[in-house]
């Protein structure tokens, strides 16, 4: 299974930022001929004002990013899990921030809504407040790509490890993280994290970022980038250059197995199985 993973510098312009998604698409294809691509978070939209973002959130089917990806899809015959864009929520001034996959056909196979809201202060206290524009998801999905099941997730998600397993206890050996984690933030915790949880659940960990400048607010805020692939045993298979670019790997299919049957810590768990066996200590 080749897999390339899409390193994106999106502003607040969304013609723009879907014309380099598609060409960045096409030239993986062009260049690696890959089975399955990753975008990443938000592709479609960085920064500018609350009132743009909502302003630029699509339906839940038929707008402009959505239809690219799907046409991505189909004229490529590639499975395209498209990082994430805006979703306008019926009803409510706030959108979701959601990831749409489709098959070699062109057909939704999965969708989920971001469930961890980014709401932060950086430490050069910088204030990040996703919630105020964004409404939490709170499925789990997964999806069967062609015989190996895929677990989603979108950037904050990565500090929550339940998500993780929750993945695995339905079958995920790949966990896809499209993300646009900040500077501050990334050259800190990007790297450990990912790699952490491939360890953790002994899974492929793909993770498409968004790069570089963008204004909101009227200040100039900068993404990490550096997009990652992480074997199940823990070790970074891929990286992207800084800037905008792709990423190429190949994945064996039967690793996240072997190193499960090696180490076999799904079976090892006791805290959160049950406790029928276990001496409960008296108070």
């Amino acid at each position: 299974m080749k897999i390339s993973l899409i390193q994106m510098n999106s502003i607040s312009d969304k013609r723009a930022n879907l014309s380099q998604a598609k060409a960045l698409v096409e030239r993986a294809v062009a260049e690696e001929r890959p089975d399955w691509v990753l975008l990443p978070e938000v592709f479609d939209w960085m920064g500018g004002s609350t009132a743009e973002k909502l302003a630029i959130a699509e339906p839940a089917t038929g707008g402009p990013a959505y239809e690219m990806l799907r046409a991505l899809a189909r004229d490529n015959r590639i499975w395209v899990h498209g990082g994430s864009f805006f979703e306008r929520v019926p009803g409510e001034n706030r959108a979701f921030n959601t990831t749409v996959v489709f098959d070699r056909d062109g057909r939704e196979v999965a969708r989920y809504r971001k469930i961890h809201m980014f709401d932060i202060t950086t430490p050069d206290g910088t204030k990040y407040k996703e919630s105020a524009t964004m409404k939490p998801g709170e499925a789990v999905v997964t999806y069967d790509c062609e015989g190996v099941t895929i677990g989603c997730t979108i950037c904050y998600d990565l500090r929550f490890a339940e998500l993780f397993a929750a993945l695995v206890e339905r079958g995920a050996t790949i966990i896809a993280l499209p993300a646009a984690f900040t500077l501050q933030t990334g050259k800190d915790h990007w790297e450990v994290l990912l790699r952490a949880r491939a360890i953790e659940t002994q899974t492929y960990v793909l993770a498409a970022a968004q790069t570089g400048a963008y204004e909101a607010k009227g200040k100039t805020l900068f993404n990490y980038g550096h997009s990652l692939a992480i074997d199940p045993w823990g070790l970074v298979v891929a990286r992207a250059s800084d800037g905008i670019g792709i990423v190429s790997t190949r994945l064996d299919p039967r690793m996240p197995a072997a190193v499960r049957a090696r180490m076999p810590v799904a079976e090892h768990r006791r805290i959160g199985r049950s406790s029928e066996g276990m001496a409960i200590a008296a108070e």
